[in-house]
């Protein structure tokens, strides 16, 4: 069995920053990618980012593109996810998720939350304007 810990969610206000962790244990992730989503009352849950399984590729959505970085570490099993110049449509709690993938990189169907087999627990993100 997989789990997901994220932490490093809070309130913070417009134009602030914050760095997301994914804590993953129970599986050797190096056939893994990761990847973070986010939901606010009342809307879907929509893609923001991930990484390929060897850390080599990212991805973003179009949305936090130039603001957001994801990162990892695979010696730690952990990903990171920076966020800068945070917005108040930002705000949302945050997921991580993990899946397996047989090469390293994803394809556009992995930016739907139906495609990723693991998810955290999540965690709140509140920007103030």
């Amino acid at each position: 069995q997989v789990q997901l810990v994220e932490s490093g969610g809070g309130l913070v206000q417009a134009g602030g920053s914050l760095r997301l962790s994914c804590a993953a244990s129970g599986r050797a992730f190096s056939s893994y990618a990761m990847g973070w989503f986010r939901q606010s009352p009342g809307k879907e849950r929509e893609f923001v980012s991930a990484i390929s399984r060897s850390g080599g590729r990212t991805y973003y959505a179009d949305s936090v593109k130039g603001r957001f970085t994801i990162s990892g570490d695979n010696a730690k099993n952990t990903v990171y996810l920076q966020m800068n110049s945070l917005k108040p449509e930002d705000t949302a709690v945050y997921y991580c998720a993990a899946t397996y993938v047989p090469i390293d990189m994803i394809g556009s169907n992995y930016y739907t939350a139906r495609a990723w087999s693991y998810w955290g627990q999540g965690t709140q993100v509140t920007v103030s304007s």
